[in-house]
């Protein structure tokens, strides 16, 4: 005689389930095994290349503070701002930005493919009004500052990011035909040059070159061959040669670097002899943090584009090499990001905002040490200046995004392979 066992239902009618013992459980429903991946994904650690570049990134941007804290002391004082007034600002500014960047780092990267336009076109139309309109702001020969209650901004940064993005967008659609140069060109290069030569309107060809650095650098990480690179590098190199003679200003500051202009009595230029003489007094360990000399209106920009100077006078030779060193963690870290994306979004993203910042770092320091002439770029997340620090911030978060994106991609395709 044989016997049927009654069948044991799940109190949540979920068949295959053991009530007395559901770790013994034969079999689950695939509703129960997505719910129990999600529970998963929400806990689940981020990757190390994540925490790399997130801590390598904070720490900068605090040691800036600090730096910028005491660079400014002096010229904040002199100019009636109180000796913190320029540390406040730079202090507002992170404030308001590492909040942005961990928000932008938990957003999903299908936003980006989106809305990546929205900061090129805004930024595009800011610079307009800088150059046509009573907005504009003229500092140094420059014009391209916004000034709107009080409040004063580069859209050229701004422009950087949008670049960033929508190049990323272009070229990820475009990928089946990179090896034509024609989709190469077309629309990518003629929107990223109308970005640059408003740029170049306003006078500030560093600027403008960095722009164009990060231009190629999406090429380079989207595959470009290097033989169809070469035309349009031509092209920039001649266009810089003519708009650098079309300018006394520039052509001044190439003869200082020189040595061949005026400017004091060695022939060299006041900038960058004083910044020499900051760098020599640091020595190997620094005179001490806040003892700087230079920073008593003897050096200009002091704060910004020659803070490096300051580093290395009161941090000495040890405090130059660690800022160099973190630097070079940073891009590490965005290679680790780009080796383990599988998108070409992703890897142009990640590459083109670390040509942007890790290139505009060994120029700033470059020309600090008088291996290029003064073009007039901040050191990235150290200098002062709210908007270079808010969008680099911002840049970065999109790539703390890519990483969350190429982790769980990781740990989907495992799970897959494991079932």
């Amino acid at each position: 005689m044989t016997t049927t066992r009654p069948t044991v239902r799940h109190p949540l009618g979920l068949p295959g389930s053991n009530p007395k013992n559901p770790a013994k459980s034969t079999s689950a429903s695939p509703a129960a095994r997505t719910a129990r991946i999600s529970l998963g994904r929400a806990f689940q650690p981020e990757s190390r290349s994540y925490f790399l570049l997130l801590g390598t990134t904070m720490f900068l941007m605090l040691f800036g503070l600090v730096m910028v804290l005491s660079a400014s002391s002096v010229s904040s004082y002199a100019g009636s701002q109180g000796a913190f007034g320029v540390f406040w600002r730079q202090a507002i500014f992170a404030a308001f930005g590492v909040p942005l960047m961990l928000i932008m780092a938990q957003t999903p990267v299908r936003v980006w493919r989106r809305f990546a336009w929205v900061p090129l076109v805004a930024g595009i139309f800011l610079q307009i009004l800088v150059l046509y309109t009573p907005l504009g702001i003229e500092s140094g020969g420059n014009r391209n500052w916004i000034g709107i209650g009080g409040f004063n901004a580069q859209p050229s940064e701004l422009i950087k990011l949008g670049l960033v993005a929508w190049l990323a967008v272009i070229l990820s659609k475009k990928e089946p035909y990179l090896n034509r140069f024609s989709h190469v060109l077309i629309p990518a290069l003629p929107v990223a040059a109308l970005g640059i030569f408003v740029v170049l309107l306003g006078g500030d060809m560093g600027t403008a070159m960095i722009m164009a650095a990060l231009v190629f650098g999406a090429l380079f990480f989207a595959g470009i061959k290097v033989r169809m690179l070469a035309i349009p590098v031509v092209i920039a190199l001649v266009l810089t040669v003519v708009i650098v003679l079309t300018r006394s200003s520039r052509i001044e500051r190439i003869q200082n670097f020189l040595g061949i202009g005026g400017g004091d009595q060695t022939g060299l230029s006041y900038q960058n002899q004083h910044a020499d003489w900051a760098m020599a007094a640091g020595g190997v360990f620094g005179v001490g943090l806040g003892n700087s000399k230079a920073k008593w209106l003897w050096l200009p920009a002091a704060d910004n584009d020659f803070i490096f100077a300051i580093i290395g006078e009161e941090l000495g030779l040890v405090g130059a090499v660690v800022v160099l060193a973190l630097f070079v963690v940073l891009a590490i870290s965005f290679l680790r990001i780009v080796r383990s994306s599988t998108e070409l979004f992703s890897r142009v993203v990640t590459g083109s905002v670390m040509v942007w910042i890790i290139g505009q770092a060994f120029v700033n320091i470059a020309v600090v040490l008088q291996v290029l002439p003064v073009l007039g770029v901040p050191l990235p997340l150290i200098s002062s200046g709210g908007s270079a620090l808010v969008t680099s911030l911002l840049a970065v978060g999109m790539v703390l995004s890519i990483a969350r994106h190429n982790s769980r991609s990781v740990d989907d395709l495992s799970k897959s392979s494991i079932r």
